[in-house]
């Protein structure tokens, strides 16, 4: 099982405890990695801005992974959301794809739709599975509970994504509750954690991460979990930010699905990079369950 590993533009510079952290539990889980130097952004940021240099973009990094046969495994749920729209709109044109192919002439590129792009979860969940993940775990939590965020990119549009149900996800819950933590319900489950307005307009950004925040704590989580940088950034840099202003009413830390699958595995924390993560998450290895036989 190998994979083209599109780390996108944001993790290497903010959040490289993600990357770690997954090529940790990835390597025990078997799962190989292909790092491709000429991979550039998804296009997102220009996709409501240049269609065309969005499509040529993303097109581009499709192009490399399906020169070489093997299929994208996306870290961020922007990043997927952003190449999965890529992948929708060039298959729904043979004109817009001529197009775009004859502007990756130059590189030696062409997309022909051969290619599968594939997110974390959906990986871990469909190609590994649930069964697998459970046999490499050498520990696992005990009345830990976690809020479990989708976030937006990965859910909608759903025809386009096919990541999960996007009004009853249940994906993300159950690779947490291979943890032997508990996945609780939670009314801000399925929306936005604010990210998306963040200079834009920081008061509506902030109001939006405070009502996901005291959600979860209503809830009784000890966590939230995240699968994305962006949303993970949200809950832990911007928290501590409005923590720091007496805003928050108290803190929610946000752990990555990777640190928390990892911590299960063995994975030593420094590799993790709990550290890392600005709301403090010293606690949660105190949720670890004595009882728990290894199966290794």
């Amino acid at each position: 099982m190998k994979y083209a590993f599109f780390l996108g533009c944001n993790i290497p510079a903010r959040l490289e405890q993600y990357e770690s952290a997954s090529r940790a539990v990835l390597s025990r889980l078997g799962v190989g990695l292909i790092d491709y130097r000429d991979f550039t952004c998804c296009g997102y940021p220009l996709r409501n801005v240049d269609r065309k240099a969005y499509l040529l973009s993303a097109a581009g990094n499709l192009a490399l992974a399906e020169r070489d046969g093997v299929n994208i495994l996306s870290l961020c749920k922007c990043c997927f959301g952003s190449l999965k729209e890529a992948q929708y709109l060039l298959g729904g044109s043979e004109t817009l794809r001529r197009e775009i192919n004859d502007l990756l002439k130059p590189r030696d590129l062409a997309y022909e739709g051969r290619v599968e792009v594939k997110h974390l979860l959906s990986v871990l969940y469909h190609d590994v599975g649930l069964d697998a993940l459970k046999k490499k775990m050498t520990r696992n939590m005990k009345d830990l509970k976690i809020a479990t965020h989708y976030g937006c990119h990965a859910l909608r549009p759903s025809k386009v994504t096919q990541f999960d149900d996007p009004v009853a996800p249940t994906l993300f819950d159950e690779l947490v509750k291979a943890t032997g933590a508990e996945s609780v319900e939670w009314t801000e489950k399925l929306n936005c954690c604010g990210a998306p307005l963040m200079g834009i307009n920081d008061r509506i950004s902030m109001d939006l991460t405070q009502k996901k925040l005291d959600s979860g704590r209503e809830s009784g989580a000890d966590f939230l979990c995240t699968a994305c940088p962006y949303c993970q950034l949200q809950f832990d840099q911007v928290q501590s930010m409005m923590a720091s202003d007496g805003a928050t009413g108290g803190s929610l830390p946000s752990i990555l699905y990777a640190q928390l699958l990892g911590l299960c595995m063995g994975v030593d924390e420094k590799v993790l990079g709990l550290r890392k993560n600005q709301v403090a998450m010293d606690n949660v290895t105190s949720f670890y369950n004595a009882d728990f036989i290894t199966q290794e």
